[in-house]
């Protein structure tokens, strides 16, 4: 069995569609269903159920999906422990800001714990760049926030949070229990600078234009509320700073922290640094 082999049946039992793993796999179906169907032959058994229902794994499916992932894994550590020991491995990760983040404290022990001799460099971005340098080619991987134009990438999503609206602890709305968009929308929004992630823009500024003044971080984000009596949204879980305050946004998607690579980057880091993320923003 060939290792990319397995990586086309870890997909299509995983994701339990042809149409979703081929995606996945930045492939078409064709040769993706071709692959499985020669592997069945080979393993001389049934691995997957296929009816107008949809996809099933079959039990001898169900072992070798445990298998293989142990074994992809394994191919994984081994490349990346020859690399290491040639002095070759490092990881560029990207941080949007959020680096007090507890999911990305456990992150950064867990993945030092699993790759001691690997190289981490850190490349932390403002709110102008949701990509953290992706696109740019800056960074491997982001841990980031969506939306954001994921063209060419790979995007695996590890969270939602709630958000509030960040106001001036004196703002006449401050006392409510929840606001909605409505309430705020005669109001001044801090804005991104243009040419800003157009997804990006629109999601916080609440999918409306805005005018008022121009920000690139979060610290000139509260700033900006603090002696402008402007608006904005905010994560609930981050404390505001003194004299502002935080009001839940009752009709407002959450935000959701991501994982982001380029989309075909066979890095087995790449591979362990998101089953990791998952491992630690999940706890």
């Amino acid at each position: 069995m060939e290792l990319r082999t397995l990586r086309y049946f870890v997909a299509v039992a995983e994701e339990l569609h042809f149409g979703r793993a081929a995606t996945r796999l930045h492939m078409s179906q064709p040769p993706l269903s071709r692959a499985i169907r020669q592997l069945e032959a080979e393993v001389g058994a049934t691995l997957l159920d296929r009816s107008s229902a949809g996809v099933a794994l079959t039990p001898v499916g169900a072992v070798l999906l445990d298998e293989a992932r142990a074994l992809l894994e394994r191919a994984d550590r081994v490349r990346v422990r020859v690399a290491a020991a040639a002095g070759a491995a490092t990881l560029t990760v990207g941080v949007l800001g959020d680096s007090t983040d507890p999911g990305a404290t456990r992150l950064a022990g867990a993945f030092r714990r699993r790759h001691p001799r690997v190289e981490v460099r850190v490349r932390e971005t403002d709110l102008t760049d949701p990509t953290c340098g992706l696109h740019a080619g800056l960074v491997d991987i982001a841990l980031t926030r969506r939306p954001f134009d994921e063209t060419g990438l790979s995007v695996h999503e590890l969270r939602a949070d709630p958000v509030g609206a960040l106001l001036r602890a004196d703002d006449p709305l401050a006392g409510r229990d929840r606001v909605t968009l409505a309430d705020l929308a005669d109001r001044r929004w801090f804005v991104f600078p243009e040419g800003t992630d157009p997804a990006w823009q629109s999601y916080w500024n609440g999918g409306e234009p805005r005018e008022g003044p121009v920000v690139r971080g979060v610290q000139e984000c509260r700033q900006a509320v603090l002696w402008n009596g402007t608006v904005g949204m905010t994560l609930l879980a981050h404390p505001p700073a003194q004299g502002l305050t935080v009001v839940p946004l009752g009709d407002m998607r959450p935000s959701r922290v991501v994982a982001a690579w380029n989309a075909g980057d066979t890095n087995p880091l790449i591979r362990s640094f998101v089953r990791t993320a998952v491992d630690a923003y999940r706890n």
